[in-house]
């Protein structure tokens, strides 16, 4: 069957416009596909993401479970509030004039030089001011670092707690050490003190305290600090008064910070108090302070935990025991008279 030759010609014609729409169409098909593609991928977790590292563990659970000091030359390094303790000495538990309290925190450790001067504030108390004796409190952990509980301070080895209540004229039973409370010295006010619990002798230790070259504050309750600026009004020698400074807590025990001792190269200190006696215009804002104390806002978020990261790098070998593992010696040559003693190999078939 014959078709004229014009409809041969039309009918691809006709078919072109589909034939091109088609063409068109399956490029765009393509790049759909790859982005849901895209869209799919993302859906689906990476491994990296299934494997999220974990936190790091705070370096209060590293420094905490430490139960003795790290073998090292004895050194304070970092901040007072972060930072760790080389070669710590620990408080003898009893002493002549003193006796360490809540003996199951493990917190008697301090560098030598401040376990040597709290010794000494025992003994020349209890022989010059009528002080019967030092009940001690928190010093420092055996490696220092932060502490599971309570301060922020106290990680170098370089403050010590001492309470406000005197010690008695015997020895505490270990559990008296763990139960027995320290004594405020706080009248209800706040900002005053109690006169049937603060005495002259309470002045007269935080003086001796304040006194020591090495001390670079005795932090107590501005109520106290009130109590011995007025008992010490006319006295003519006043430069020790500077370094008892008001700060918040502080009615139940001092707090002794020492400066960085010889040695610790990597210490860091605190400013001068200067030479301001802190009885002025500084007692006045913190007695307003504690009197009315401002109102509570919104609860602070909360902050992450200190981590090993954080701390001078130092601090992990302090952790890690800072003992170098002990070279194997090497075998000494044999001696001359040795090699002559040695027999001779026996020879074989095979030697010529």
């Amino acid at each position: 069957m014959r078709f004229p030759a014009a409809l041969i010609v039309l009918v691809p014609l006709l078919a072109l416009p589909a034939f091109l729409a088609a063409q068109d169409a399956a490029p765009a098909k393509e790049e759909d596909t790859g982005k849901e593609a895209k869209k799919a991928a993302k859906k689906v977790p990476s491994k990296a993401k299934k494997a999220a590292k974990p936190p790091p563990t705070p370096a209060k659970e590293l420094f905490g479970a430490a139960k003795t000091p790290a073998p090292l030359a004895a050194r304070s390094i970092g901040f007072y509030a972060k930072g760790c303790l080389a070669g710590a000495a620990a408080l003898p538990i009893d002493g002549p004039a003193w006796q360490a309290m809540r003996l199951s925190r493990n917190r008697n450790w301090g560098h030598p030089v401040l376990v040597a001067l709290v010794e000494k504030l025992a003994v020349e108390a209890r022989k010059h001011d009528g002080w019967p004796g030092l009940l001690v409190g928190d010093i420092s952990q055996p490696r220092g670092g932060p502490m599971l509980t309570g301060h922020a301070s106290h990680q170098v080895g370089l403050d010590a707690d001492v309470w406000f209540t005197p010690m008695p004229d015997r020895r505490l039973t270990a559990k008296e050490r763990e139960e027995l409370s320290a004594t405020s010295m706080l009248a209800e006010d706040r900002v005053s003190v109690n006169p049937q619990v603060w005495s002259e002798a309470h002045v007269r230790l935080l003086k001796r305290a304040a006194s020591y070259k090495d001390v670079e504050r005795v932090l107590v309750h501005p109520a106290i600090k009130k109590a011995v600026c007025e008992a010490t009004a006319k006295d003519q020698e006043r430069a020790w008064l500077s370094k008892i400074r008001s700060y918040w807590g502080h009615h139940y025990h001092f707090h002794i910070r020492i400066a960085c001792p010889k040695g610790s190269t990597n210490c860091e200190g605190q400013p001068s108090v200067g030479s301001d006696d802190g009885c002025g215009a500084e007692l006045t804002r913190w007695l307003t302070l504690v009197k009315t104390p401002p109102k509570p806002g919104p609860p602070a978020p909360e902050k992450r935990p200190i981590t090993l990261d954080q701390l001078p790098a130092e601090c992990r070998t302090v952790l890690a025991g800072g003992a170098a593992k002990p070279k194997t010696p090497a075998k000494p040559a044999p001696s001359r008279a040795a090699k002559q003693a040695k027999p001779a190999a026996k020879k074989t078939s095979l030697t010529k």
